[in-house]
């Protein structure tokens, strides 16, 4: 039996990122300041209108802005939100404005302390004061999970279904065989009713290390590259392929489908729809027309 597929309108043109050129990266960060909330988020809400299920983003001012304005929207249809964090940029920029690492380590501190749930605070204390690493992605995660629920409190058609950790995160745990630490971050989001989640540039490593932890996949969203030419595909195409046979309990999200728009989105459904496994499909898109246009194309044709 097949697994219905879900589309998703992604973040990355709000933010200016390119993964394939930085002078491409360079006009849409120009392109950027140019373009209101509003508009932004009068992208997504046409995506929806055009099949997308739901907003996948980074968490940070930007997502959070376009999610307040959603809120207001009295016509909106039900958006399923899908988190990714740490937003790297976020912090890269945050620590220049404060100092360095330092600055941006005090800073952020004193906005966990006032923003996350007290009860996560008093139950890691102990660790934080031996800078476990549990402990602080535990506290960490809840500073997010308050962000998130601040800017979308308001509006019932907002919810937020699934927090991943970023790729920076993933893939640097499973490079250290953090299998506690990922246990851990399961289970605190289980207890909160999130559905937990993995962004990765490593897709075949990660499945074939979570079967071998033992960890059920069935509990979780995981996110990874997949298109027709590889791009971003670690560590081979046919390995990413191949590792799709072993989650298929997953809900598995596919990223870089257009590969930086090298591909065209009819190129790109031809190839995912071949894919056995997948549960949907990320896009990102920076116009109402492009938005309308490209999810049509989805909907119609997987």
């Amino acid at each position: 039996m097949s697994k219905k597929f879900s589309l998703f309108v992604g973040d990355n043109p709000f933010h200016g990122i390119s993964h394939l050129s930085q002078q491409k990266a360079r006009e849409r960060t120009l392109e950027q300041s140019q373009r209101s909330t509003l508009q932004a988020a009068r992208i997504v809400e046409r995506a929806v209108e055009s099949g997308a299920e739901g907003f996948m983003f980074s968490v940070d001012e930007i997502t959070l802005s376009i999610i307040r304005q959603l809120q207001k929207s009295s016509n909106s249809s039900q958006v399923r939100l899908y988190a990714i964090a740490p937003y790297a940029y976020e912090y890269v920029r945050r620590a220049t404005q404060t100092g360095g690492v330092s600055g941006l380590a005090v800073n952020l501190a004193k906005e966990m302390v006032f923003s996350s749930n007290a009860k996560v605070l008093a139950t890691n204390i102990g660790g934080l004061a031996r800078f476990d690493l549990l402990a602080v992605l535990k506290t960490y995660v809840a500073y997010e999970l308050s962000r998130i629920k601040t800017a979308s409190t308001n509006n019932n058609n907002l919810k937020l279904e699934v927090f991943m950790l970023h790729e920076i995160i993933t893939d640097m745990a499973l490079a250290l065989n953090m299998e506690q630490l990922f246990r851990g971050y399961i289970d605190f989001l289980e207890r909160r009713h999130i559905r937990p989640g993995f962004e990765t540039r490593n897709f075949s490593i990660l499945v074939d290390k979570f079967r071998g932890w033992n960890i059920d996949l069935s509990k979780l969203t995981l996110t990874a590259s997949f298109n027709k030419v590889g791009f971003q595909m670690c560590p081979t195409k046919q390995q990413c392929e191949e590792a799709l046979k072993y989650a298929s309990d997953a809900e598995v999200i596919a990223m870089s489908v257009l590969a930086a728009g090298y591909l065209k989105p009819a190129q790109a459904v031809d190839y995912l729809k071949h894919l056995e496994g997948l549960s949907g499909a990320v896009i990102g898109v920076s116009k109402e027309q492009q938005a309308a246009e490209t999810f049509q194309i989805f909907q119609k044709n997987h």
